[in-house]
């Protein structure tokens, strides 16, 4: 199934998405089990992968711009608890100023794949080195409203890396504990009229002790699939 979502402010000058009631929690839906979280677990599950679909696959287009090709990168650090290392980006940036994202951005003409753009990307953007990362495997394509193509690449992270911001692109970098995102109870669905059309997303706020981390748009709709990744037998 594809769901229209809407990620980029860019052309909404006075949307503030914190400000759109919350029309649904995903409550009646089952949690990941801790099991399936653990490393060995999520190395079998892309080793051996599952037929499935994807949940969420494209936003509805407010840009008219030419689709632009990126990867992100989800960092699956393994704690004795996984965490998924996140950024905050930057408020002047061109396009989603101010958001929850994972380490990601254009590919470059030099980039051999998805996977290379996503390792680089997050080396340059939070430091974080390649020695660390072991990569999984892919998620299917996911384009946002703002006409980016992108491709999330599923990683676990070794812990004893040191990480350096990019100032200019990351306001912040935190983590968020993995079966927090891989609980629907955490998902909830938000509704509006925009343009003479509904739009409809998922947010998963959650409060770190420090600030409240509002994830939605592209990188909740991402972190939906990788929940429906994991559900399938």
């Amino acid at each position: 199934m594809v769901n229209s979502f809407t990620s980029s402010q860019k052309r909404l000058p006075s949307f503030d998405p914190l400000r759109v009631p919350i029309t649904g929690i995903d409550n009646h839906l089952p949690p990941i089990s801790t099991a399936l979280l653990q490393p060995s677990a999520l190395r079998m599950r892309f080793a051996r992968p599952p037929v499935w679909e994807p949940e969420l696959s494209s936003e509805r287009q407010f840009s008219e711009g030419v689709l632009v090709h990126a990867s992100v990168l989800i960092p699956i650090v393994m704690r004795d608890s996984p965490t998924v290392l996140l950024t905050e980006r930057t408020l002047h940036l061109s396009s989603h100023s101010g958001q929850i994202a994972f380490p990601g951005g254009k590919a470059d003409a030099n980039d051999v794949d998805a996977t290379a753009t996503a390792l680089r990307e997050a080396y340059e953007e939070v430091g974080l080195d390649a020695e660390y990362v072991q990569v999984l495997g892919e998620l299917p394509q996911y384009t946002t409203g703002s006409a980016f193509v992108i491709t999330p690449v599923v990683a676990l992270v070794k812990t004893g890396f040191t990480l350096v911001r990019n100032p200019f692109e990351v306001a912040d970098i935190f983590e968020v504990p993995l079966d927090f995102l891989m609980n629907p109870a955490n998902h909830h669905r938000h509704t509006m009229e925009w343009e003479g059309s509904q739009r409809e997303w998922l947010s998963m706020p959650y409060d770190d002790q420090f600030k409240q981390r509002f994830i939605w748009g592209a990188t909740a709709g991402i972190l939906r699939n990788f929940y429906r990744l994991l559900l399938v037998n």
